[in-house]
């Protein structure tokens, strides 16, 4: 491991204390910290990426000063560790996990998404006992992977109420300084369906970022209703939108259409609205994709996809190429919905650049942003646009030449910084 890194626990008893790494006057300063400086050609192809060493200073969280290498400074050395973005995890559900507690694998599903509300509803008290405990092992997980920011869905439901919301508030609490996030009311059994409107409208007011859904026409049996709730109570608290599109006929197609209607009515909502899964795009035919692609770029409402396989390949480049916002996550780690998270966004880009077929050096790199969040080190042109002097010092060390290694390698995470607190 890397002289920088710690234990993911932060401060467990052979850790190194944090002071180590800083200088008198707070500062943090690594030497040998690999970065990319542009891309190498021949004729007209990309066949590698430049780098060099650097020496990077950081101060109150910022990175303060960007240098050629110094091998002789008082500093971290970083040992030729490629510097890149910290990973931010885009969908997640931090507040109910079996993670961190004994294993369970996933039941037989039965009766769909209202099958799995009922098994909530049998299961969520018991996973509220220790749900704090869990989502803190949970984090320590992603942090361990290079991630140090998540968008976390969290349940508001008639048996959970905002019991999951408040647990969940407490572990992010107790990591403030080495994670940021930020939170999604989701009514996972519905709003209309197990009336779930009073305590949205209570979470509306606390401290969230968006205002959740599931299934407008599947669950609550009114897409128009469910979506203007929704629509109404972001507009008035100055939310975002973040909406599980699990359908893939008629409905899913109506619920997109109807969701970018009502954005272009309300354009405060363009880009902070988000429609995560959506598998209906992966059904529609080439000529239909491109029209909702172009849409929903036109409309600035984004796709949030955990990248599934098997016999449902999203159109994601399509999405891409009309400029649509397009995240990813981890959704579930260990959970009653699934048990094949990892925690890494990294193989998730790896996956996106396999499925697409992303194989050359620069669409490798281009990859990188599903881990990252649309954060790249260099621009389409090859110019140095990260980091910059001023930047926020998230950033995550691995051991890899540039970032299409670490795509195609899912490169070892050996540290991860969070405004500028060595975390892992």
């Amino acid at each position: 491991m890397a002289g920088i890194s710690l234990t993911p626990t932060m401060m467990s008893a052979n850790a190194v204390s944090e002071d180590k790494f800083l200088s008198e006057n707070g500062k943090l300063i690594l030497k040998n910290v690999r970065l990319e400086t542009g891309f190498e050609y021949e004729e007209d192809e990309v066949v590698s990426t430049k780098t060099d060493l650097f020496l990077v200073e950081i101060e109150n969280g910022k990175i303060s000063k960007i240098a050629p290498n110094n091998p002789k400074a008082k500093a971290v050395d970083a040992k030729g560790f490629l510097m890149l973005p910290a990973f931010r995890d885009m969908h997640i559900h931090l507040d109910k996990t079996f993670y961190g507690d004994k294993w369970q694998a996933v039941r037989k599903r039965k009766g769909g998404v209202k099958g799995m509300i009922a098994l909530e509803e049998q299961i969520m008290p018991e996973i509220l006992k220790n749900s704090t405990f869990k989502a803190e092992k949970m984090i320590e997980l992603l942090q361990s992977k290079g991630t140090a920011f998540a968008r976390s869905h969290v349940n508001i439901e008639t048996t959970s109420k905002l019991d999951s919301l408040k647990n969940l508030q407490k572990a992010l609490d107790h990591k403030k300084k080495s994670f940021g996030a930020e939170i999604v009311a989701f009514p996972q059994h519905g709003v209309f369906y197990k009336n779930s409107v009073p305590y949205l409208k209570e979470a509306a007011q606390m401290n969230i970022d968006f205002i959740g859904g599931v299934d407008p026409f599947s669950i609550d049996g009114a897409i128009e209703k469910t979506i203007d709730f929704t629509v109404q109570l972001a507009l008035d608290h100055q939310k975002g939108i973040d909406i599980h599109l699990h359908e893939t006929g008629e409905s899913g197609l109506k619920t997109v259409e109807y969701l970018i209607d009502k954005v272009n009515e309300n354009p405060l909502l363009k880009g902070k609205t988000f429609l995560s899964h959506c598998f209906v795009l992966g059904k529609l035919d080439k000529t239909k994709q491109e029209e909702i692609a172009e849409k929903l770029g036109n409309a600035q409402v984004g796709i949030v996809s955990t990248i599934p396989f098997g016999n449902l390949i999203m159109p994601l480049p399509t999405l891409q190429k009309h400029g649509v916002t397009v995240y990813t996550g981890n959704d579930s780690i260990v959970d009653h919905w699934n048990t094949f998270g990892t925690g890494s966004v990294l193989e998730k880009a790896n996956l996106y650049a396999q499925l697409y077929g992303q194989s050359t050096e620069f669409l490798l790199s281009r990859s990188l942003r599903m881990a990252t969040a649309n954060l790249l080190p260099l621009d389409d042109k090859g110019i140095q646009q990260w980091p910059k002097i001023g930047d926020d010092a998230d950033l995550v060390l691995l051991n890899a030449s540039c970032s299409a290694e670490a795509v195609s390698r899912i490169s070892n995470v050996e540290s991860l910084i969070y405004k500028g607190n060595v975390v892992f």
